[in-house]
């Protein structure tokens, strides 16, 4: 499978663990016929779990939104990076033994080789159908449904860096030098590997490699780099993700600005086959993509639906317009190649 499939898909656009409760996959677990059936169902199943390297915040937001609707069953989530919550899908899928029902990503390698993978069964729910989500944009083989999607900036802690950065060249000054910068490390992680390639065009010629020569505090994910930023750990970054703005909303000496070619990435949910509750597995799934759904997982991010209070970040964007990166370039081999040649100019 190729990076083809995936555009094919998606034509049209532009561009702390929790308490884990009834673990283990059933055999008998079946899903109702109809979506009436389905929530009587999910109601009677009482609980459903998701994996996501969603900001932990907008979890936390779907789980109350989320329990709120439909109060009878109990939301818990596990939130984590792609190198933590990949291999428990893969060993949940090879035995078995599910405890996730969904699980979302941004990793567009693993989407595309999951495709030929039995890891997925088709969404179902109503919501998928609605016009402004845009079902041909957004879903792709009826299975991987586009969620959320968000940009990486520019972020700097006010009372450490006043001028602040007006673009990324900014970062890069000789007074931030010796671990005054925070980057993310990209160890299993193929979106990071993809923005690096991409600010190292895009951010001006040899810019991942001067990077480096100031010797930069490495954290292992964007969501730590906004927490250094806010209790001025660090005094700024060139890529900072949209969580940020949570460390300001919360009274932290922050801010964030995008760059003129920032770097965008989509996150993807599906429902597993090897879910052990499949009726609320499809109901969460289904609520993911409804108004109140997106006000909470796309808080601070950019919704998959138009006109949702507190997403967007000031753009015209929505999710569907962020593309997954290239799965051809996101090989496991490629990923631990770069991933090596990182090492050896960030950590030495």
């Amino acid at each position: 499978m190729t990076s083809k499939r995936l555009a094919a898909a998606v034509a049209g656009g532009l561009f702390a663990v929790a308490a884990l409760a009834g673990c283990g996959g059933s055999d008998d677990a079946e899903l109702a016929g109809s979506w009436d059936e389905i929530l009587e169902a999910a109601n009677e199943e009482g609980e459903v779990v998701i994996y996501g390297t969603v900001a932990p915040d907008n979890l936390e937001l779907l789980k109350q939104a989320f329990e709120k609707e439909y109060p009878e069953i109990e939301l818990t989530y596990v939130r984590g990076t792609d190198a933590d919550i990949l291999p428990k899908v893969e060993i949940e899928n090879q035995t078995g033994q599910g405890t996730a029902d969904i699980h979302m990503t941004t990793d567009a390698g693993w989407i595309d080789r999951s495709l030929d993978a039995e890891y997925s069964v088709e969404v179902v729910g109503p919501s998928f159908d609605e016009e402004a989500y845009d079902r041909d944009a957004s879903i792709i083989e009826d299975k991987w449904f586009v969620t959320s999607a968000t940009v990486f900036g520019l972020a700097w802690n006010t009372e450490k860096l006043p001028e602040g950065l007006a673009d990324p060249e900014d970062a890069l000054a000789s007074e931030l030098a010796g671990g005054k910068v925070g980057v993310t490390n990209p160890a299993g992680i193929p979106t990071y590997v993809d923005m690096y390639r991409k600010i190292d065009v895009d951010f001006g010629e040899n810019y991942v490699e001067r990077l480096a020569e100031i010797q930069p505090r490495v954290y292992d994910s964007a969501v730590a780099i906004g927490q250094a930023l806010a209790s001025g750990e660090i005094w700024a970054t060139p890529m900072s993700s949209s969580t940020v703005l949570t460390e300001k909303a919360n009274g932290a000496p922050v801010e964030f600005v995008v760059p003129e070619k920032p770097f965008g990435v989509p996150w993807y949910s599906h429902v597993l086959s090897s879910s052990p509750h499949p009726n609320a597995a499809q109901v969460l799934a289904d609520f993911l993509v409804t108004p109140e759904g997106q006000a909470a997982i796309s808080h601070d991010f950019i919704a998959c639906l138009p006109d949702i209070e507190g997403t967007g970040l000031g753009t015209d964007l929505q999710a569907q317009d962020v593309p997954l990166g290239d799965a051809d370039e996101l090989s496991s081999d490629a990923v631990q190649a770069y991933q090596d040649e990182w090492e050896q100019a960030f950590l030495g």
